[in-house]
């Protein structure tokens, strides 16, 4: 076994963090992928998918040193049904996950050039770049999920479905 390192385990946070976006994604209304609460805003299926373009890219750019626009990692074409979010994601964040195979500790403290053109570590692409912004753009999902009719999993603790059905199954109603 590796010995655990930042590396490691930012790797381990950002699978189980991944999870958690699939259990997200796989509950979102079939019927909803256009709904878009905010007429400037991105629609459920096109912020949904933003989650797999932040796994993919980021993770390339990581790889390559380099965030350009101009650079496609593959796979990357946004699904048009809900129902294919979930296995998209999935491909996606399977695809990412490798990129970062070579990554060493030593390297997160290389600074690259950001998309924004701003210099960053690589530590910093990864931890808030990556992860923070894929945590912050689910958040909204979450809501997105609510407002559009749909029952979003509870991610840090139960939703209010789930805290219901534990409290009657311990016998303790509301």
């Amino acid at each position: 076994m590796a010995a655990s390192n930042e590396v490691n385990t930012f790797i381990a946070v950002w699978n189980a963090e991944a999870k958690n976006t699939l259990r997200l994604l796989e509950s979102l209304p079939n019927d909803q992928y256009d709904f878009r609460p905010d007429p400037k805003g991105r629609s459920i299926g096109e912020l949904a998918w933003h989650l797999s373009e932040i796994d993919a890219c980021l993770s390339f750019g990581v790889a390559a040193r380099r965030f350009s626009f101009a650079d496609e990692p593959p796979n990357l074409e946004r699904p048009r049904e809900i129902k294919l979010l979930a296995p998209g994601y999935r491909l996606i964040h399977e695809e990412a996950v490798p990129r970062l195979k070579d990554l060493k500790p030593a390297h997160l403290d290389e600074k690259v050039t950001y998309f924004d053109g701003k210099t960053m570590t690589i530590r910093d692409v990864l931890w808030e770049g990556l992860l923070h912004h894929m945590i912050h753009h689910r958040a909204q999902l979450v809501l997105m999920c609510r407002l559009a009719g749909g029952t979003p999993p509870g991610i840090y603790g139960p939703n209010r479905e789930e805290m219901a059905a534990m409290r009657a199954k311990a016998g303790g109603g509301k």
